[in-house]
């Protein structure tokens, strides 16, 4: 597939080196020689230097014939410009822009991105895409990750093990004996940031991140046996009132009528505008790094602090403030993966980082065929797909111990009829069947290759 990406940003850079390992055809366009240097000399791809919203510049980019166009330059407008071009000019199948400006995206004007008007098949917004992530932690207090699949009847779930978890140094194998009734299957173990493949032999240990599939009616039982048995928070403090910090103070309004939200937001102008515009949370004008502002709006007594300033160092060094204060848990926002091996040992519980999820949002729509998501997992260690089991499948009509998936691929659940099951070697895939897989980085194309006709996945 050849691909025209707008945008050599993390983003953009994140979204050539995915296409690219793939032996896709992908060119990359930004306006700095610097960025441009840089793609080139890590990536298989054409770079060039150019203004994306162009014609000459993605006529000279191969717009012709190419069959998707990702914008994610740092302008809105030209995302959106570059959509238009593509489409008018050089009849681009698919074009996903990412669109940050809430203003674009209000309902009032849903019509805007129609093929009649500016034609942009896919709108991605990272501000709404992080504030839907942390919404979808605050309902799982234990988990520091969390994806629905298959009509949320199947669930990924992210957990860190403590001293105390109650499955620390156990094989995995033995999981199945110690809860018979507990049908969850680990896909993933990320072990002082380096990710890896569990064997059923290997164990969980203190500090582990491990990533597992369950029944999503199974979640309340497999989170308790990683210890994590937390209550939904009363209490909930964001600190910053840009964007995100809005959009989710908004979403807790609506959704969380139960719960007592307070914003700390250090531009006094923005955080009049934010008190404004919210109907019953508490917005206070500070820094987040200010022990008495914290004081102020209660930390002591807050259960979850949610840090989404606009600096990372800022949203680190105020999480780790507010629980020293007593605050019990902290969402933070990252976006420099630098950070990643440091945070978990500082004390940070989650963190939540947008461009991994714009960066999974694009996967799911550049996917082909009969596939129905894609969830990108820490950083580029493997993809989460849910896709249908065809009659002409090499896995049907066999028990799954018969099957030779590729090395690094796991079967995490299959949901038939509405019934979810958790994948044994005894178990007999049928056509029709919804099947939810782990592929690490490397083992990718081989799925690519070993069901681009039988499964359609591509």
């Amino acid at each position: 597939m050849k691909v025209i990406v707008c945008g050599a940003g993390q983003v953009g850079f994140s979204i050539a080196r995915y296409l690219a390992s793939e032996g896709n055809d992908v060119t990359v366009i930004d306006q700095r020689p610097d960025l441009i240097r840089k793609i080139s000399d890590s990536l298989d791809v054409q770079a060039m230097v150019g203004h994306a919203s162009h014609p000459g510049v993605l006529d000279a980019a191969g717009a012709a014939d190419a069959e998707m166009l990702i914008a994610v330059t740092h302008a809105d407008e030209v995302n959106m410009i570059a959509c238009q071009v593509a489409h008018s000019l050089f009849h681009v199948p698919t074009k996903i822009a990412r669109v940050r400006a809430q203003d674009y995206l209000e309902d009032q004007w849903a019509n805007l991105f129609s093929r009649e008007n500016m034609p942009i098949d896919v709108t991605i917004s990272p501000e709404i895409e992080v504030a839907k992530a942390v919404i979808r932690r605050l309902r799982v207090p234990g988990a520091t990750e969390l994806i629905t699949l298959a009509d949320n009847r199947v669930r990924l779930l992210g957990v860190r093990c403590t001293e105390d978890t109650p499955v620390n140094f156990t094989p995995i194998r033995q999981l199945a004996a110690l809860f018979p009734e507990l049908a969850i299957v680990i896909v993933g173990i990320v072990r002082q940031d380096r990710p890896m493949v569990p064997s059923p032999d290997d164990q969980m240990l203190p500090g582990d991140d491990v990533y597992f599939v369950c029944a999503t009616d199974h979640q309340a039982r497999a989170l308790a046996a990683f210890g994590h048995e937390e209550p939904e928070a009363r209490r909930i403090l964001v600190l910053g009132g840009g964007n995100i910090g809005l959009f989710l103070a908004q979403r807790l309004e609506k959704d969380f009528p139960h719960v007592s939200v307070k914003v700390i937001e250090q531009d006094r102008t923005r955080a009049e505008f934010v008190a404004k515009t919210l109907s019953r949370s508490v917005v206070i004008n500070g820094d987040v790094l200010d022990q008495e502002i914290l004081e102020e709006a209660g930390v002591a007594q807050t259960e979850t602090v949610v840090a989404v300033t606009n600096d990372d160092e800022n949203n680190i060094l105020a999480s780790l403030l507010a629980k020293r204060s007593g605050c019990q848990r902290a969402v933070t926002l990252i976006n420099k993966s630098t950070y990643n091996p440091l945070v978990s040992t500082l004390g940070v519980d989650v963190v939540v980082n947008p461009r991994s999820m714009t960066v999974s949002t694009i996967l799911q729509h550049v996917r082909r065929g009969r596939i129905h998501s894609v969830h990108s997992l820490h950083e580029g260690f493997g993809e989460l797909i849910e896709a249908d089991a065809l009659e002409t499948s090499g896995l049907v009509g066999r028990p799954l111990r018969e099957v030779r998936l590729p090395a690094g691929v796991i079967l995490g659940a299959v949901v038939r009829g509405g019934q979810v099951i958790s994948p044994r070697g005894s178990t007999v895939l049928k056509a029709g069947d919804r099947v939810v897989l782990f592929a690490a980085a490397g083992a990718i194309k081989k799925v690519e290759k070993m069901f681009s006709v039988r499964l359609e996945f591509f």
